[in-house]
Formats: structure tokens, sequence, C-alpha cells
């Protein structure tokens, strides 16, 4: 079977992320990314979303994925990441995480690193979480973290229309996956040379 690359998961904040919004250009940049799409993206329930997530990856078949969470987004995927340790998930970018005090489920998060290698995007006047509570959050989680400064809530009515530095977060993120891929592939090549 032939080497397939992770392949792109969309998982928007509260309201969903519309048609000038940076997630929406990025699922435009991979044919084959997904969208969860929530059954009501006005109402902010975590175990919900988080279950959402999980019934996108069974329906979308076998392989691995690098998802891109932005705002409430972000919250549901460190819960399904903690509730599912098998999940084809292999990295994840945070961008911009809801504040989980503002919805009073902090208790309901993973308080320890995740099982997956993450990336955690804030800014200094992000009116849905300050960079002091973003750091916090990273830190449990284990992810690095990046703070992009005054950029609000790195939406687009902030003016993030396309966001190249969550596709650049992609194309390393599958480098690295398509590197570990190598040596079984030489190996492979290797014994089929040598018969």
């Amino acid at each position: 079977m032939s080497y397939q690359a992770p392949r792109v998961l969309i998982i928007p904040g509260l309201h969903d992320s519309g048609p000038a919004h940076w997630q929406t250009w990025l699922q435009g940049q991979y044919r084959d990314a997904r969208r969860v799409t929530q059954r009501d993206p006005s109402k902010p329930e975590l175990e919900r979303w988080a279950e959402r997530i999980q019934r996108t990856l069974e329906v979308a078949g076998e392989g691995e994925w690098l998802a891109v969470a932005h705002s409430f987004g972000c919250l549901a995927l460190a819960r399904h990441l903690a509730d599912q340790p098998a999940s084809p998930i292999r990295e994840a970018l945070f961008v911009a995480p809801a504040e989980p005090d503002k919805f009073g489920i902090a208790e309901s998060l993973p308080h320890h690193r995740l099982p997956r290698r993450s990336r955690l995007i804030a800014s200094s006047t992000d009116p849905w979480m300050s960079a002091a509570s973003a750091a916090r959050w990273a830190h449990r989680w284990g992810a690095s973290y990046s703070n992009l400064g005054p950029v609000g809530h790195i939406n687009a009515e902030a003016g993030f229309g396309p966001f190249p530095l969550a596709k650049s977060w992609i194309e390393a993120a599958r480098a690295r996956a398509a590197a570990e891929q190598r040596p079984r592939h030489a190996e492979f090549r290797e014994w089929a040379f040598a018969v």
C-alpha cells in the first residue's frame, strides 16, 4: 500500500467559520480536507462537540489526520484527544482557544499533556482568552506556544482571511510524517532489489 499523507481536519469554533475565515481558506488549499460540522454551531457543548469530531473521523475512513482547531473547537479537540487515545489525529494545531472558564467547563478539559504533538497559537489582545491563560493551557497540554501579538481573536473580523502560518504548519507536519515513513520504504526497496 502506498504512503498517504495525513489529511487536514478543520474544527471550527462557535457559529462555524464563515467564507471569509482563514479556516475556510485553509480547507480550500487541500482537496482532501474535511470539516467537522456541528449540528448546532451556536451551542457550545463540549462533550457533544468532541463526539462530533470522533464521528467525522469514523465516517472519513482510514488514515492519519492533522487537526486545525479554532476557538471553542480547540476545547473540543483537546477533549477528543484526551478521550480517544487511539485517535487517528497525528498532530494538532490550536489557534486562539476560547477561555474554558467563560463556559464553566475548565474541569471537563484535560489538565495534562495530550497524547499528540501539538502547537497553540494565541494573541495578546484576544477577547476570548488572555495570553497568560493561553500559555498556561499550552503548558498543561504539552503544546509548543506562539503569541502573534496584538491580533485579536485570529479570525476574519481580525483580518485573517488567508493564514499562511497554518498552511506552513500543515506542510511541516506532513514532512515529519513522510520522514518517518522513509526508512520503511527504503528497507522494502532494498529487499525487493535483493530478490
